[in-house]
């Protein structure tokens, strides 16, 4: 959640970084309803201090002027304390709602202004006209999308024999990287509370896009960023301990799947799909920094893949929700004629840290601060998996993968 502090310092310099992110955000309505709440805080406490003073002189002599005033601020009180629960509800939807200001080098405006920053590799050259992965996938016996669909809908995968092989062979090759970049690997629950999803901000803005578990207070992760985060909540650390860095292998799940229509089918875009994740959590000074060794930790499994990709600094209004900065590492894709994003690295600032209270302090007795969390892809295997179908398939429909993932037992 943002810093009122810094809203209240200036709301109108805060209104335009809101509104860069979000055109569509009330924060109009956000500071009226700040300012309201406060007020009525002032007066419901005068109040009730008022009403403890009236009691404390009902030890002696109790005029029928006492006992008046005494019945009127009970029931002015009654009144305020209502419009003050009211207000509290107000207030604390809009804050939970209000997205993360972006960082001021993050260009103005959606999709169209996101900037290239570098690019790797090119585009590979076919003597035949490449096919899809769907087409080739059918064609080798890999994927059964009806199967798939027969047993849990639309939208969904069924993997079988060699694709399978190659998620786990580039799931190892991505932890092992992962591993050597200093993250630490965690296997957590494949499932999470209303308090962790609210802390990681899927909560409530985006209650549609998950999938929530009837008659429970849990749903199914849209992905383990959630779980990783929420390891900490409620935790203050060392300076000393900062910074951590966490990397997990988990299937995510996700509502949005049928809403893009026909052009992304197969595994482009599933409500289940499989994602190797980072998340880090520093001292304010060094997130940036911390950002672009994620970046890096993406490249370099790209690099080894031999993939063309392209990293991209996305404008404000493109990048999620929780976030102040995102690049995005998108490949490119032969079969689809198109670039596809495989990992998405944000730096969260202390959005995510002020909602799920994680703080630090730089020595014993010190003062508490908010760190700042991180999030990566490292990779998204169904994509990554369509990458490599399409740009190492050969004229006879078969595909020659490079030798790291032979080495990994492919």
């Amino acid at each position: 959640m943002i810093d009122l502090a810094e809203l209240r310092k200036n709301p109108e310099q805060f209104q335009q970084k809101i509104l860069k992110k979000d055109p569509s955000f009330p924060i109009a309505n956000l500071i009226q309803a700040d300012v309201a709440h406060r007020e009525l805080m002032v007066d419901v406490e005068a109040l009730r201090k008022e009403k403890n003073d009236i009691s404390k002189s009902f030890s002696g002599p109790v005029t029928d002027q006492i006992r008046q005033r005494s019945i009127e601020i009970g029931k002015a009180l009654k009144e305020k304390e209502l419009l003050l629960q009211n207000s509290e509800k107000t207030f604390h939807d809009l804050y939970l709602s209000c997205p993360n200001p972006m960082a001021d080098d993050v260009p103005a405006g959606n999709k169209p202004e996101n900037k290239e920053v570098r690019n790797f590799g090119s585009k590979p050259k076919f003597q035949f006209t490449p096919k899809d992965h769907v087409t080739l996938g059918n064609d080798l016996g890999w994927f059964d999308f009806n199967a798939a669909a027969k047993i849990a809908g639309s939208n969904f995968a069924l993997y079988k024999g060699e694709s399978v092989r190659m998620m786990y062979a580039l799931t190892r090759m991505m932890i092992q990287t992962n591993i050597k970049h200093g993250f630490s690997p965690m296997l957590p629950p494949y499932m999470a509370n209303a308090k962790s999803l609210e802390a990681s901000g899927q909560l409530p803005k985006f209650a549609d896009g998950v999938y929530k578990i009837e008659g429970e207070d849990l749903y199914t992760i849209p992905t383990s960023e959630v779980s990783l985060l929420n390891y900490y909540r409620d935790s203050i650390l060392e300076a000393d301990q900062l910074p951590q860095r966490l990397t997990s292998w988990t299937s995510c799940f996700r509502r949005e799947a049928g809403t893009y229509g026909s052009a992304e089918r197969g595994l482009i875009r599933i409500h289940q799909f499989e994602k190797v994740e980072l998340v880090s959590f520093t001292k304010p000074q060094d997130s940036y920094d911390e950002l672009e060794r994620m970046v890096a930790c993406g490249e370099e499994i790209l690099q080894k893949l031999g993939l063309h990709y392209r990293v991209m600094l996305l404008a404000a209004q493109d990048a999620s929700f929780s976030s102040a900065k995102t690049y995005d590492l998108e490949v490119w894709m032969p079969g689809q004629g198109s670039y596809y994003e495989v990992s998405s690295a944000s730096n969260c600032t202390d959005f995510q840290a002020r909602r799920a209270k994680i703080r630090y302090k730089d020595h014993a007795g010190g003062k508490t601060e908010y760190l700042h969390t991180l999030n990566a892809s490292s990779l998204a295997l169904p994509r990554l998996m369509v990458a490599l179908m399409e740009t190492y398939q050969k004229a006879d429909g078969s595909i020659e993968l490079p030798k790291c993932l032979v080495d990994q037992g492919w």
